[in-house]
């Protein structure tokens, strides 16, 4: 796996704000966790179902004692479960002092982007991504999503207000 560089205008910023990202993939599209959000990334060995949860929850995992509560990301952005034969990540973070961890296809790297090259979502993306969404980072041959942890953490209140 080769690395992921970002484009860069060659202008050296002196007063550029720097923001980490953690590239995970989904479906084979690049998203980026603010890094300050990160608390751990793991493969997910057991599972437990939970009756009657919210579909985007995939079940509770025990992370060194800690019950931690899977969200599905890929059920999140509405793209469905993959085959499930291959290695299960997760990215373990924290949301209003409950644990998560999303279900991810692949962890990647950190990268560092200047925070003023990031773009707003396109017009053409989907809805439902924009609301999940921070903004773009054009790289030199992906486009990072940058996603709203807030946001794609907030389905439980998604379903009281509707």
């Amino acid at each position: 796996m080769r690395p992921i560089e970002p484009i860069t205008s060659g202008v050296t910023k002196t007063n550029s704000k720097q923001m980490e990202f953690v590239t995970v993939t989904v479906a084979g599209q690049l998203l980026g966790l603010p890094i300050s959000r990160v608390h751990d990334v793991f493969v997910v060995s057991e599972m437990t179902t939970v009756p009657l949860a919210p579909g985007e929850i995939a079940g509770l995992l025990n992370l060194r004692g800690r019950v931690v509560t899977a969200v599905s990301l890929r059920r999140r952005l509405g793209l469905g479960d993959s085959s499930g034969a291959e290695r299960r990540m997760a990215v373990g973070l924290e949301n209003h002092g409950e644990a998560y961890g999303l279900l991810v296809d692949e962890v990647g790297e950190v990268l560092k982007l200047d925070a003023d090259e990031m773009q707003p979502n396109p017009v053409h993306m989907d809805r439902g991504w924009v609301g999940l969404s921070q903004g773009v980072h054009q790289l030199h041959d992906k486009l990072l999503i940058v996603l709203d942890v807030d946001a794609v953490l907030a389905f439980e209140t998604e379903r009281e207000a509707a």
